[in-house]
C-alpha cells in the first residue's frame, strides 16, 4: 500500500499564534516602527489572496505581513515560500508549522550548460537559437524550460524554450528582450537599448565576424499542480494566501516583472467555484533602510480586486483566451500594487525624490510615516510625468548640487537650521547635549557590552550570506534583502548562548569569591541565576532604548561644532540661505504643476497651503464604513489616512495617537513600535497650521530693503497660489488657472488686493 501523501499547507492555528507571538518580539526589537495603513480594507471573511511587493526582506516580509494581518483582522495566512527555503532546517520546520506552501522556482534549479549559443538570424528570426558543442536533446532541456544568459549590470536575460529541433538547434517561445541580450547573442552593437536594430543594420545578417557564441545556463520546466491544488483548497475553505509575485526577494528600487502564478491561482479558484467571492488585496511593503537595525516600515493595503467570472471562463477555455485572461488580471494586480508601493527606476532618482520631499515639507512640520510614503509616491509620479520639463531639469541639477554640499560638510538636511541660531545659543546647546549624551552613556554602555557578541556575529554572518546570495542571483544589486533576515536568525541563536555564557561566568565568579567581595555570601545560586536571567536582558533592552536617543544627540553635535567654528559657520549660513531658495523653488513648481497632474490637487494636499482657508484643503478622517463606501473597487491614489492636523474629533476613536505608549502584555505588544511620548510640552500650533516657508511670528519686525523684498516676494507667491486654489475649488470642472470657470462668479478683489498690498510694501521702503 502506497504511503499517504502529506497534505501541503496544513496549519495548526495554536502553533501559528505561538510562533507569531514569539517572532513578533524580534520584529519589534529590530524595527523602530511598523505602521499598518488602510488595514480596514482587509475582508473580515471569505477567500483572500494578499499580493505583496516589493519583496525587500527575504523571510522578514512574510513575518511582518502575518503579524499585521493577524493583529488588524484576526486572520491567519498561508504564505507561499520558496521550496529551496523549506529545505533549510530551522526555516523549513517553522514555515511548515504555520501552514506555508512550498513553491519550486526555476531560478533555484538553474545550472550551467555545456557549449555556447548564438542567434543565426537576429533580424528575421530572433526566436531561433543555435548551439556550438551543445546537446539540446539532453534531459536538462525541455519545452517550457528556460535559457539564462550571464549577468550584466546586475541583471540577466532569460527566455522560455518552445521546441527542441535538434542537439544544436531550438526555438524560443518569445525572443530575448533588450539590447544587451541581443549583443550577447550576436556580438553586434548596432542596436538600441530596447534591442531594435538601427537603420542600415537590417542589411547585415547573422552575427558579428569572429563571434563564437556565449555561455549560458538552463532551468527545467516545473510542475506546479500540487501548489495550485493546495492554494485552491485553502481558498475554497474561505482561508487566505500570501504571495510575493516578483518570484524572489531583491534590493532594487523598482518592482520586478510579476510572475503569472498569482493570476493562475486566482482564475483557477474562481473557475472551480464561481460564487466563492475571492478578493485580491495589493499590499505595499514600504521600508526605510530595510536592512538596518531599528529601521521603519509602512505596510499599506490597497483596494480589493475582484476576479470577474468572465475572465475565469476565458481562462478555462484555454488557447489564446487563457493567455489573455492571465495577462489582463496580472495587469490589474500590477496597477493595484502601483498604488501602494513607492518605486523608482534607480537609486539616484530615489535620493532626488527624498531630497525634494524634505525641501517641500515646511519647517517644523513632522509628517507621520504613511503621509511620507504617500508624498513620496506623488512626487515620483510627478517627476516621471515632467522629468523632461526644463524647469524640472534645472531644479534637479540644483538639488543634486545641494546634496553634494551637505555630503561635503557631513551634515543632514534637517541640521542646516542650526545656521539660524546665534553663537551663544549654539554654545549652550552644545554643552547641554554633550552632558546629556554622557549621562545616557552610563545606561547604554553596559548593555552594549553585553550585546556586542551578538552585534559582531550578526554583522559578519549577514554580510557573508549577502555575498553568497548576490553570487547566486540574477536580479539582486547588493543583496541587502537577505541581511535583515540573517541578522534576526543569527540573533535568535547567538543571544541566548551569549546570555547563558554570561550567567555561567558570573555564577562561577560569585561562588568563587563573591565577585571580588562586592556581593554578600549566602545568596542561593538558583536565585542568583534567576536574577541574572532578568537583569541581563533588561540591561540590554535599556541600552537599546537609551541608545537611540544617544545616537540622535551624537549626530547633532557635529553641526553645532561647525557653527562655533568661524570658517564653517560661514558655509552653514550660505547653505541655509541656499536651502530657503530651493525650498521656495520646489514649492512654486509643485503649486504650478500639481494642479495640471491632479485636477483636485488643492482638495487633497498632504501639506496644506498656509494661505488657503478652505476647510477642504485638509482631508478629514473617515470611519471604516464611510471609507469603504467611498473606495468601492476603484484604484485610488487619494486614499489618505486621517490628517494629523485635522480638527475633526468625531472619529478620534478610529485613530492612533501621535505617540503610542507600551501596550498591556496581554495584547501581545511587549515593546512599543512607535516613538515614545515626548517628555516635555511642545506647541502644536505650527503643526496644526502647517505654516511653512513664510511663518508669521508675534512681535516680529521688518527692517531694511532686503527684508521687505523677501516679504513681498513670498506674499506674492502665496497669494498667486491662493488664487489658483480658489479657482480649483469653485467647481468640479477643470479649467485654466488664468480664466474663470464657466458660469462661476469671479472675485476681482483678490487680484487687485494682491497688487495693492505689494504696491504699499514697495512704497514703504
Amino acid at each position: 500500500m502506497a504511503p499517504k501523501k502529506k497534505e501541503v499547507g496544513r496549519m495548526n492555528k495554536y502553533v501559528y499564534d505561538a510562533f507569531l507571538w514569539v517572532f513578533s518580539i524580534l520584529v519589534e526589537l529590530f524595527f523602530r516602527e511598523v505602521h499598518p495603513r488602510s488595514s480596514w480594507k482587509i475582508p473580515k471573511e471569505g477567500p483572500v489572496i494578499f499580493v505583496c511587493a516589493p519583496h525587500a526582506n527575504q523571510f522578514v516580509d512574510p513575518l511582518i505581513l502575518m503579524r499585521v494581518v493577524r493583529k488588524e483582522s484576526r486572520r491567519r495566512i498561508h504564505i507561499l515560500i520558496a521550496e529551496k527555503s523549506m529545505k533549510r532546517k530551522f526555516v523549513g520546520s517553522m514555515a511548515g508549522l504555520t501552514g506555508a506552501v512550498p513553491v519550486g522556482r526555476a531560478m533555484d534549479k538553474t545550472k550551467p550548460a555545456a557549449g555556447k549559443i548564438y542567434l543565426p538570424d537576429p533580424i528575421n528570426d530572433p526566436c531561433l537559437i543555435r548551439g556550438i558543442d551543445t546537446n539540446f536533446e539532453a534531459a536538462d532541456f525541455q519545452p517550457g524550460g528556460t535559457l539564462v544568459l550571464p549577468k550584466v549590470n546586475d541583471t540577466s536575460a532569460s527566455a522560455e524554450v518552445q521546441e527542441i529541433k535538434g542537439p544544436e538547434e531550438l526555438r524560443l517561445k518569445r525572443p530575448f528582450k533588450g539590447g544587451i541580450a541581443m549583443q550577447q547573442l550576436t556580438g553586434r552593437n548596432d542596436m538600441t537599448e530596447a534591442g531594435k536594430f538601427v537603420d542600415g543594420a537590417a542589411a547585415k545578417s547573422g552575427t558579428a565576424p569572429g563571434f563564437e557564441g556565449i555561455s549560458f545556463k538552463v532551468a527545467p520546466k516545473l510542475d506546479q499542480s500540487d501548489v495550485y491544488d493546495a492554494v485552491h483548497n485553502v481558498l475554497h475553505r474561505g482561508g487566505s494566501v500570501g504571495i510575493f509575485p516578483e518570484g524572489g526577494s531583491h534590493d532594487r528600487t523598482d518592482l520586478l516583472p510579476l510572475k503569472a502564478g498569482v493570476a493562475v491561482m486566482a482564475l483557477g479558484t474562481v473557475a472551480e467555484q464561481h460564487d466563492c467571492g475571492l478578493k485580491i488585496i495589493p499590499v505595499g511593503m514600504n521600508y526605510f533602510h530595510a536592512h538596518k537595525f531599528r529601521s521603519r516600515a509602512v505596510i499599506e493595503f490597497g483596494n480589493a480586486i475582484d476576479v470577474p467570472a468572465e475572465l475565469a471562463q476565458k481562462f478555462t477555455a484555454g488557447g489564446p483566451g487563457r493567455r489573455e485572461a492571465i495577462g489582463e488580471l496580472l495587469e490589474t494586480v500590477r496597477q493595484g500594487l502601483d498604488t501602494v508601493t513607492v518605486t523608482t527606476p534607480d537609486y539616484d532618482t530615489l535620493m532626488l525624490i527624498q531630497a525634494v520631499r524634505r525641501l517641500y515639507n515646511p519647517k517644523g512640520t513632522k509628517l507621520p510615516l504613511p503621509r511620507i510614503v504617500e508624498l513620496n509616491r506623488r512626487l515620483i509620479k510627478g517627476y516621471a510625468h515632467y522629468k523632461d520639463d526644463p524647469r524640472i531639469v534645472q531644479l534637479k541639477k540644483e538639488v543634486i548640487a545641494y546634496n553634494k554640499r551637505l555630503l561635503a560638510l557631513n551634515i543632514r538636511d534637517h541640521q542646516v537650521q542650526y545656521a539660524k541660531k546665534n553663537i551663544i545659543e549654539v554654545f549652550f546647546a552644545f554643552w547641554y547635549r554633550l552632558i546629556k549624551l554622557c549621562t545616557l552613556l552610563i545606561f547604554v554602555l553596559p548593555g552594549t557590552g553585553l550585546f556586542s557578541l551578538v552585534f559582531v556575529a550578526t554583522k559578519v554572518i549577514s554580510r557573508k550570506k549577502a555575498r553568497e546570495a548576490l553570487a547566486a542571483s540574477t536580479v539582486k544589486v547588493q543583496a541587502r534583502d537577505v541581511m535583515a533576515t540573517w541578522k534576526l536568525l543569527v540573533a535568535l541563536a547567538v543571544a541566548p548562548l551569549a546570555y547563558t555564557w554570561y550567567i555561567v561566568i558570573f555564577t562561577y565568579w560569585y561562588s568563587h569569591n563573591g565577585i571580588q567581595g562586592y556581593l554578600p555570601r549566602g545568596i542561593p545560586l538558583s536565585l542568583f541565576v534567576l536574577v541574572q536571567a532578568i537583569i541581563l536582558p533588561s540591561t540590554t533592552y535599556a541600552a537599546l532604548r537609551f541608545g537611540e536617543s544617544a545616537m540622535d544627540i551624537f549626530k547633532s553635535l557635529l553641526p553645532l561644532i561647525r557653527m562655533m567654528t568661524p570658517s564653517s559657520n560661514n558655509e552653514l549660513v550660505k547653505l541655509q540661505k541656499r536651502r530657503e531658495e530651493l525650498s521656495d523653488a520646489v514649492n512654486d513648481i509643485i503649486n504650478t504643476l500639481g494642479p495640471e497632474l491632479y485636477p483636485d490637487f488643492h482638495n487633497h494636499r498632504i501639506i496644506t497651503d498656509p494661505f488657503s482657508h478652505s476647510p477642504s484643503a485638509t482631508p478629514g478622517s473617515k470611519g471604516d464604513e464611510a471609507a469603504q463606501l467611498e473606495a468601492g473597487n476603484a484604484v485610488s491614489t487619494y486614499d489618505l489616512p486621517a490628517s494629523p492636523t485635522s480638527s475633526d474629533h468625531d472619529h478620534d476613536h478610529h485613530l492612533l495617537s501621535r505617540s503610542e505608549s507600551f501596550h498591556d502584555i496581554t495584547n501581545m505588544e511587549l515593546f512599543s513600535t512607535r516613538p515614545s511620548t515626548p517628555k516635555k510640552s511642545r506647541s502644536r500650533t505650527a503643526s496644526h497650521a502647517n505654516l511653512g516657508g513664510f511663518q508669521l511670528k508675534p512681535f516680529s519686525k521688518i527692517d531694511g530693503k532686503e527684508a521687505l523684498d523677501e516679504v513681498s516676494k513670498r506674499v506674492g507667491s502665496k497669494m498667486r497660489s491662493r488664487n489658483v486654489s480658489r479657482r480649483q475649488s469653485v467647481g468640479t470642472h477643470e479649467y485654466d488657472s488664468d480664466e474663470s470657470a464657466p458660469g462661476t462668479p469671479t472675485t476681482p478683489r483678490s487680484e487687485s488686493g494682491d497688487e495693492a498690498w505689494l504696491t504699499m510694501a514697495k512704497k514703504g521702503r
